[in-house]
Order: C-alpha cells, then structure tokens, then sequence
C-alpha cells in the first residue's frame, strides 16, 4: 500500500485511536491496565520511538508498540484495521520496529500470542518466527 506511512505516534494525542484499534482489533488482543493512559505515559519516556503508526489519508489504520530493556525487545501490540488486513500494513509495521531495534544493538526479539489466534501464528511463522516451547506466567502487583 503506496499510500500508508510509518511513523512514530503523535503521543498522547493519538493514543485514543490506537487505543480503539486494538479494542476493535479481536481476540488477539488483550488490554489490560497496562494499556491506561497513565501507563502508557510511562512506555513512552523509554521507549518512544519504538510506538509506530500506519497512517492512510489521515488516518491511523495499524499500530505496533515495542520495547527494548538493552537485551531483548519485545512487540506488545501489534493491529491493522480488519478491512485493511493482508495488504502488507502489518509487515511494513514490524519491518520498521525490527529496523529501529536492531540500530539500537537489539538481538533477539520475543512476542506473545495465544493459542488460538492462528491468524496472528501464521502471519509470524510466514515471516521467520518460531515458535518457542516456553511457559508464560504473569502477576498484577
């Protein structure tokens, strides 16, 4: 899509926006209180240039959040408009967030997906992932 720039998220004013596109992204998203606005505020002090945007004709149409801790990173979220799927805005999306860890001397790079989403396992294993024979445990504090 010739039409579709990357580009760093205009934070905080475009947060509401790709807060919504991942509520209506599906099942594959989980947002929790580490998505708040107050949260996020503290994501983008470390990290900012690693929240990119799709934008078309104005508007935001995919988003991917990533981290880098100075060991590994990590992709957080990662969302296209339903209707704009399989037309090369997620791949661009991850294109650029690989790019961006990789000048700051980034390795390794894991993410998380449930079972079930066999659209998001097939869209990453397509694109050299592998998957990983871990368990992922997790705690509010």
């Amino acid at each position: 899509m010739d039409n579709v720039h990357i580009r760093p998220i205009r934070y905080p004013q475009e947060y509401p926006q790709v807060y919504a596109l991942w509520a209506r992204a599906g099942e594959g998203i989980h947002l929790r209180r580490s998505d708040d606005q107050d949260e996020m505020d503290k994501k983008i002090q470390r990290d900012p240039d690693l929240f990119l945007v799709a934008e078309q004709e104005g508007r935001i149409v995919g988003a991917v959040l990533g981290g880098y801790d100075g060991r590994r990173g990590i992709v957080y979220h990662l969302a296209v408009e339903p209707a704009l799927r399989r037309r090369g805005i997620g791949e661009r999306l991850m294109q650029e967030l690989e790019t961006r860890l990789r000048a700051k001397g980034c390795i390794r790079l894991y993410l998380l997906v449930t079972a079930d989403n066999t659209d998001a396992i097939r869209f990453y294993e397509h694109r050299g992932w592998e998957r990983l024979d871990l368990l992922v445990y997790g705690k509010d504090i």
